[in-house]
Parts: structure tokens; sequence; C-alpha cells
């Protein structure tokens, strides 16, 4: 049975030149480099080297095996080299699963020096899931997990990574813009745009239209964000969505934040990850800069 030993010997002997200098750079004796030579030779039935006064000649079998060699053992070699880099936790694909619309911009300023730190490390963004977030990542289809509402289960651990407070967005000149809160009332007569989520998952019902018993005079579901916040600067509506993303988009629509709530919406996004992955090193790589990145 043809090693990767007897490989690395006809390498090692094809390079150096010799068997000493090939037993040297091996860190083997030359007898035992010339007995695991006999042993593949006998095993083959057929010779590898001929020796020719002091030079060894290739036979066309030792040939044969050299080629083979040439292109094996460095496969060997770099998947020897990945699988320590996985073993350290610097390399692999970050498949990250995502539970908040919005979060998009965010993730972007985390992503892009994550890939300058990682360049070894892919990473992959999953927005929908058979069996939800939870689900994903017990099931392995996701590794981390970006979510303002963890559930906690065991053998998974959130991280909060960034604050921010859930506001009212509406057109620039929207009455509302002059008074310091939003509340139910005010939203009855609005057609209000969210994502395509579930309305329990909604904060702006969760914490200001369901404890009032109130309901907006009409619900429309948008995907996009671009798309939402056109709608509400062109006067079709309003939308709740973090202070942070319409800071951005403020620059470039005539939208402006109302506080919802006299006492505000404060909000976290958190990472999580399966307990026993916490300690790889380019997932806790990631959370870590996910800390540092704060909006403008």
């Amino acid at each position: 049975m043809i090693e990767r030993n007897h490989l690395e010997v006809l390498r090692a002997v094809e390079t150096e030149g010799s068997l000493t200098a090939a037993a040297s750079r091996l860190h083997l004796t030359q007898s035992a480099l010339s007995h695991s030579v006999r042993k593949l030779e006998q095993q083959l039935g057929t010779p590898v080297w001929l020796r020719e006064g002091r030079q060894l000649r290739l036979t066309q079998a030792g040939s044969h095996l050299l080629a083979l060699a040439n292109r094996l053992l460095p496969q060997f070699e770099h998947a020897e080299m990945l699988i320590g880099q996985f073993a350290r936790g610097q390399a692999g694909t970050l498949r990250i699963g995502m539970e908040c619309h919005p979060c998009y911009q965010w993730l972007l300023k985390v992503v892009g020096p994550y890939l300058e730190q990682w360049p070894s490390v892919d990473v992959d963004v999953k927005q929908k899931f058979q069996f939800g977030g939870i689900g994903a990542l017990f099931g392995h289809d996701i590794d981390m997990l970006v979510t303002p509402d963890p559930l906690h289960r065991p053998g998974l651990v959130f991280e909060p990574v960034f604050d921010y407070e859930q506001v009212l967005v509406v057109a620039a000149d929207h009455p509302l813009v002059d008074k310091p809160w939003a509340e139910a009332a005010d939203l009855e007569p609005e057609t209000l745009i969210t994502y395509p989520v579930a309305i329990e998952r909604l904060d702006v019902f969760n914490h200001v239209l369901v404890p009032a018993n109130m309901r907006p005079a009409r619900h429309k579901t948008i995907e996009t964000t671009d798309i939402m916040l056109q709608m509400v600067a062109a006067g079709r509506g309003v939308a709740a969505l973090p202070r942070w993303l319409v800071a951005e988009y403020s620059d470039r629509l005539a939208i402006a934040p109302v506080q919802l709530g006299k006492a505000g919406i404060s909000k976290q996004i958190f990472l999580g990850c399966r307990e026993r992955d916490a300690e790889v090193q380019y997932l806790d790589s990631f959370m870590k800069l996910a800390r540092e990145v704060r909006w403008r």
C-alpha cells in the first residue's frame, strides 16, 4: 500500500539529490529512509530507483510515483493548513441569520472591516428560515443570529452589541413632527407601513397600539427599507424604525423621527450563537467588532 510517507521520501530525494540529504530534510536516519524505500519496493514488486554510481535514477514506476507525490502532497499540506486554521478558529464560513430587516445597513458596517481582518473567512447572510432563527441555529443552518428579540434557550448564548431607539418615521412636513412624542391615538388615522413580519413581533404594536386597544386605519407591508421610506417621504404613510436608520436616510429624503410614547422605546441588537461555538475565534471576533461599530 502506498502511504503518504513514501511520497514524501520520493519528493525529498528528488529535491535534495541524495538519500543522505533527503533523510536530513525529513528528520530521519538514512537507514530508516532506505528501509522505507525497500519496503515500498517489496510491496510494489518493482524498484523505484536504480543506482548509477553515486546517483539515483528513478525507474518508470518511480517517475509515476513522483508525479503523484507532486500532485497530492501540496493538497495534503493545504488541507492540513486549513484544518489547523479551523481548529484555531481562523478560517471557515460565518453564516449569519437576520431577524431584523433594518439591520442590514448596520451589518454592512461590521462585515466590511471583518472581512479585512479575517481574509480566510467567508460571510453568508440568510433571512428566511424554515423553523425560525432559533431553529436555524439549532439545526446548524446558520452560525450566528442577528435579532432585536432574543429567545434564550439552553445551548444558545446571546450578547447585546448595539443600543438604539425605535421611533416613528413621518414625512418632514407631517403634523406629528411638532409633537414631543406620538401616542396610539396619533396612529389611528394613519397608514402604518411595516416589514412583512408577524404583528406580535412589531414593537409599534406591542408597545403602543395593543396596550391602548387601537389599530391604525390601514396596515401596509413593504419588504425593502428604501421603498418604505420613499412612501413615508411622499406622505403615503408612517413607519416605525430605528432612529439611526432614519438619520442615515434623512440626508436624502424629507423624513423626520418622532419619539414613540412618553418613555420612548429602547431596543438592542443581539447576536446569538450556539454555546459550544462561542469561543471559536472568528465568531468571537465578529461579536467584538460588532460591539465597537457605532452608527454616526
